[in-house]
């Protein structure tokens, strides 16, 4: 099956925000929406709201006043389902229920041709279930699109068991032929993006619920360093907490209460407090009128180290040092099997996180990943309470000589950037062995759907295949919960070899 015809008439059920903005996406691109809700006056409120976005865009000068009058003359409310009846795609996005879901999409069985698209926009329900409600579950599939749905451009189509591919084919290409970027996946607990970016909020958490910093910090470090656009604590307050640890509660319950996903205490303290974000007033964060942000702890100025001897190239980490060497630093380099640390004047070591602590070693601080070294305005540091004081400040004079903030935290395993990454690729790759996505598909997802600077795989790529596993295999000796037991799948990416690789 091909993209539905431009002349097809789109439905979409449930006229709130992202109601709304779906209809807004096949309206502009050139179908007749019909906007139904079971709400009196809810379909005219929202055609309503839908045109005065429309004259925005022509303010903007996105859309020409022609095209937004016949925008205008495409789009009809509806009194009930019956009026629904010539749509070849109904979307449905109306309360995360289940019951209110099936019950909707029996009641438009009855109402629409054989041969007409059923959809769902949910972001946390099984495809599967909600489809099975309906005597032809093959033409059922998912339409998950992303807040604000005219702006951002990921759509995850979700074929549920029962789903026929014609028709998962057709979803995807409409969604196409809208200007929308499709990617396919299975229906499995949280799609691609929900499944893949818990650990993003989970391990910033779990730091700020070991005492190893404070949500500024771990904010900062994330943005800075990592490279991601928000941090784990700005950006659950933009989502709103209740919202994010629904999802959350979701998927975890969803896979059985798979320790990987469990959720935060500390969260649900703040939404049992009813600091649910911006739209309460306060957070993680105060969001009130004049509140100030909390700062993210830097260090001090120090003293930068006169040289460093490198023992192995660093790694990921690599490109430090031709960045210590333009800092006018002399680097002694010496051959080291499987080196990957620098060491201080004060004979301390410079470690790049790896899942292990300092207490385990004398006298080391551990340095946290980035994303680009020579980008990165701020690197975190972490040491514990044995390691010397000159070690801690030779570190962090080098890197503020390198032009960086420092952030130091506590001795906490693989610190944060780290582990948020290598539990991202875990749970990415185990993702693709299981067949939720193809790989080019699930990184696609994580750029676009929650503008991570690179997908997962992408990530995996740049760190080497083994990284992730590896610093994992460290982080579960420590914490032998199974939270941080690496995949059966990270195993076997990291041992299978690519074309023109060497046999292991």
């Amino acid at each position: 099956m091909t993209a539905l015809d431009l002349s097809s008439p789109v439905a979409v059920v449930g006229t709130g925000t992202m109601g709304q903005g779906i209809a807004q996406v096949a309206l502009v691109a050139g179908h007749p929406v019909r906007l139904y809700d079971a709400a009196p006056g809810r379909a005219r409120q929202a055609a309503d709201a839908i045109g005065a976005r429309l004259d925005r865009l022509v303010e903007k000068e996105r859309l020409t006043a022609a095209e937004r009058d016949a925008a205008r003359a495409r789009l009809r409310p509806a009194d009930g389902p019956a009026q629904l009846a010539d749509c070849a795609l109904v979307v449905e996005a109306v309360l995360e229920s289940l019951d209110v879901k099936q019950e909707l999409f029996r009641a438009l069985e009855d109402v629409v041709s054989d041969d007409c698209l059923l959809a769902t926009n949910t972001s946390s329900l099984s495809v599967t279930a909600i489809g099975g409600a309906l005597r032809a579950p093959g033409r059922f599939v998912g339409l998950h699109f992303f807040n604000p749905a005219p702006l951002l451009p990921l759509v995850e189509v979700v074929s549920g068991f029962a789903t026929d591919v014609a028709y998962a084919t057709r979803a995807y290409e409409t969604a196409r032929a809208w200007g929308k970027t499709p990617v396919a996946c299975a229906d499995t607990p949280g799609f691609i993006v929900n499944r893949v970016a818990r650990p993003f909020y989970a391990e910033a958490f779990a730091v700020y619920e070991s005492q190893g910093a404070d949500p500024a910090t771990i904010d900062a470090v994330l943005r800075e360093s990592g490279g991601f656009r928000m941090g784990a604590f700005e950006l659950t307050d933009l989502i709103g907490q209740d919202v994010n640890e629904s999802v959350t509660h979701s998927v975890w319950r969803s896979f059985f209460q798979d320790v990987r996903f469990t959720p935060s205490l500390a969260q649900r303290r703040l939404v049992e407090s009813g600091r649910l974000g911006r739209k309460t007033g306060h957070g993680w964060y105060d969001h009130g009128d004049g509140a100030e942000r909390p700062e993210p702890h830097t260090a001090e100025p120090a003293e930068p180290p006169a040289y460093v001897v490198a023992e192995g190239d660093l790694g990921p980490a690599s490109e430090l040092l031709a960045l210590i060497r333009e800092a006018g630093i002399e680097v002694r380099e010496e051959a080291e099997d499987n080196g990957t640390r620098l060491v201080l004047p004060g004979g301390g070591q410079l470690v790049l996180a790896d899942g292990q602590t300092s207490v385990e070693f004398r006298d080391v601080v551990y340095f946290d990943l980035a994303l680009d070294y020579r980008a990165a305005t701020r690197v975190a540091l972490s040491h514990c309470q044995d390691t010397s004081a000159r070690t801690v400040a030779e570190a962090t004079g080098l890197f503020q000589a390198l032009g960086k903030k420092v952030s130091v935290i506590g001795d906490v395993p693989g610190m944060i950037v780290a582990r948020t990454v290598a539990r991202i690729i875990d749970l990415a790759v185990d993702a693709a062995a299981k067949g939720v996505a193809t790989e080019e598909d699930i990184d696609t997802a994580m750029r676009l759907g929650v503008n991570y600077p690179l997908g997962p795989f992408e990530w995996s790529r740049r760190l080497g295949r083994g990284w992730a596993g590896a610093l994992l295999d460290e982080m579960h000796e420590i914490d032998p919960s199974g939270r941080y037991a690496p995949s059966l799948a990270l195993y076997r990416y990291a041992c299978a070899t690519r074309k023109g690789e060497d046999t292991p």
